[in-house]
């Protein structure tokens, strides 16, 4: 049988589940306590790791909240409480904060381990939608992520009070990486993978062009001589810099275009008097994408990277930001 759509009755049960689960985080902002400061407390405080578990749904929101402290700033892991049952239970120590993860806070292979996780001595945060609950009375601290109703339907599939849950799990680590002072550079390194860490590690120095690379003319030379290095080098522009090699102008495509619309042979013209002065410069300890916003910003291709005297040391286009994949 070939179920056929009702387009309308489609869009409009899907926004219903938006607006149930939109309302369900909205209402979590009234039922937070003192107890979350108290979690953070016990996490800030934790000489070992953060052990997040969970089963069912709630064990993959609590993955990805083990996850999201691990790439902020507070060393986590997510054990299986099934797993914990047989041997998995030896990861965690008397150090480490515990993160239990229940949205009726019953789940038997939670209520399992708790009495030896209470033993150890580990510092045990529930997250629930259930505050009487057998797990947030066992807890030294109950954060309730209950809701009102879910979205599906039928009121039985897990989807308000999983996302209910996950927003709560991400307040409490961005508080807590707030807490810790978390910037961007140590975001970064834990990100140096991906399209974050390039932007957030890459600095001017590593992708600009140096030494022979460099197209560059003194004032007193010719706009012929500024055509050999727009050639040869391959940028679109060429520094004109003096005998200290302080920039004093940039002369690119654009300048060149407009040096054709004149009468008469240009080649032997001073460079000095069709260059562009006082040019855009950055310097080599900038991030690259910074280099990218004033490009941008400016709507310019190329960039001279100077020192802190103005001496030309390197420079970069949007071809070389685009080959080091800044952009």
């Amino acid at each position: 049988m070939i179920a056929k759509i009702n387009g309308d009755r489609a869009l409009a049960l899907a926004r219903n589940v938006l607006d149930i689960e939109a309302d369900a985080v909205r209402a979590l902002r009234d039922q937070l306590d003192d107890g979350f400061v108290e979690a953070i407390d016990f996490i800030l405080g934790c000489r070992g790791r953060v052990v997040v578990s969970g089963i069912g749904k709630s064990g993959h929101v609590a993955r990805k909240l083990a996850a999201t402290f691990a790439s902020t700033g507070t060393p986590a892991f997510f054990v299986h409480p099934a797993e914990a049952s047989h041997g998995d239970l030896g990861m965690v120590t008397s150090d480490d904060v515990f993160v239990a993860m229940s949205n009726s806070g019953e789940s038997e292979e939670l209520m399992a381990i708790l009495p030896i996780i209470k033993r150890l001595g580990s510092k045990l945060i529930a997250i629930t939608g259930k505050p009487g609950s057998s797990l947030a009375q066992l807890s030294d601290v109950h954060l309730n992520a209950g809701v009102a109703k879910e979205a599906c339907p039928m009121n039985l599939a897990p989807t308000a009070s999983t996302t209910a849950a996950l927003a709560l799990g991400d307040a409490l680590a961005v508080a807590v990486l707030d807490a810790r002072g978390f910037g961007p550079d140590d975001f970064a390194r834990s990100h140096p993978g991906g399209a974050l860490g390039r932007r957030l590690l890459t600095y001017v120095r590593d992708v600009m062009r140096t030494g022979d690379q460099v197209p560059k003319v003194m004032p007193e030379s010719t706009v012929r001589d500024a055509l050999f290095q727009l050639t040869a080098k391959r940028m679109g522009m060429t520094a004109i810099v003096d005998e200290n090699q302080r920039v004093k102008g940039i002369f690119t495509d654009g300048d060149l275009r407009r040096v054709l619309e004149r009468s008469g042979d240009f080649r032997d013209l001073p460079i000095a008097s069709v260059m562009t002065p006082g040019p855009r410069t950055i310097g080599p300890d900038q991030l690259a994408v910074e280099a990218v916003e004033l490009m941008e910003r400016h709507r310019i291709n190329q960039m001279l990277v100077v020192d802190d005297a103005g001496k030309l040391i390197g420079a970069l286009n949007m071809h070389d930001l685009f080959s080091k994949k800044v952009i």
